[in-house]
């Protein structure tokens, strides 16, 4: 199973969700977080990281005394930034252990036990942080994205709909809302939430940016053509027609059954991009030369 990418101070980016098999969610280990750290072995799968800050990169290069000097949260920080999750999980359990009514520390617990595939946990973490914090909107993204994982589309939107009740300005909810509706099959109400994900901020799918302590969740999908198609018409609906023939174009690279059709159908939405050639091209498409090998003669 493919987990998270991860930003740090606490910060999940999650790219290529895989859901997890029946299997797998019963294997998962039990609610004895202290037991389960212990018997854990270090060699955890683990994922890229796409991002991080000037002050991670140079956490993550720190020498010997500045690591030193380090808190504790800022050592469990510095462990996320090196993937080294397990050492993450048991800074943050002691650490919220010591300080059993801070939201933040629960919350990055539930992210270090997350990136470990220990779902269950992650998902108790995650529902402490709230129960500290009501309007912890990080920690209801996150629960949010458990239900994602394991295909509880209706589960996830109304953790996403919580979560941007608490807090209506962060790109990453209305990314992760999407998502979860295009996972339930409801078009429309996707690409309304990718518009005003894009509206919050321009440039969210080319940097893939999250709020601190927030998943950022599936970047892989199964109707793939279908997907790319709306992110088109979120990008021209949005003014950035670069960003739109983009896709476009990736969408007619997954062969996207329907496109010419879609296209006709949104023309308004995609008035500017129509008059590109390359567009036109996708409405008319040239015939395939023939091989003169194969030409029959006269």
């Amino acid at each position: 199973m493919k987990l998270v990418s991860l930003a740090v101070s606490g910060s999940f980016l999650v790219m290529l969700f895989a859901v997890p098999s029946r299997a797998q969610v019963a294997s998962e280990p039990p609610v004895n977080t202290s037991a389960w750290l212990m018997a854990k072995d270090r060699s955890l799968p683990s994922a890229s990281m796409p991002m991080q800050t000037p002050q991670q990169v140079s956490a993550a290069t720190a020498s010997p005394e500045i690591v030193n000097e380090l808190t504790p949260e800022q050592m469990g920080d510095l462990y996320m930034a090196r993937k080294q999750y397990v050492e993450a999980s048991q800074t943050f359990k002691r650490l919220s252990d010591q300080n059993p009514t801070n939201a933040v520390y629960l919350n990055k617990l539930g992210i270090a036990l997350h990136q470990q595939e220990a779902l269950t946990l992650a998902m108790r973490y995650y529902e402490r942080a709230l129960k500290v914090n009501p309007k912890y909107a990080d920690a209801e993204n996150n629960i949010g994205t458990i239900w994602y994982q394991r295909k509880k589309y209706g589960k996830a939107i109304k953790a996403y709909e919580k979560a941007i009740k608490i807090n209506d300005d962060m790109a990453v909810l209305y990314s992760n809302l999407g998502y979860a509706y295009f996972g339930d099959k409801k078009y429309e109400a996707s690409i309304a939430a990718f518009r005003i994900a894009l509206q919050k901020d321009p440039q969210f799918f080319e940097h893939n940016s999250a709020r601190t302590g927030s998943l950022l969740q599936d970047r892989t999908v199964t109707d793939r053509g279908r997907f790319y198609y709306m992110l088109a018409k979120s990008f021209a609906e949005a003014g950035n027609i670069d960003r739109a023939v983009l896709y476009l174009r990736k969408a007619k690279d997954e062969n996207y059954a329907t496109l010419i059709a879609d296209l006709k159908k949104d023309k308004v939405a995609f008035a500017a991009e129509l008059q590109i050639p390359e567009v036109q091209n996708m409405l008319n498409p040239k015939p395939a030369p023939s091989d003169p090998d194969t030409t029959e003669q006269p």
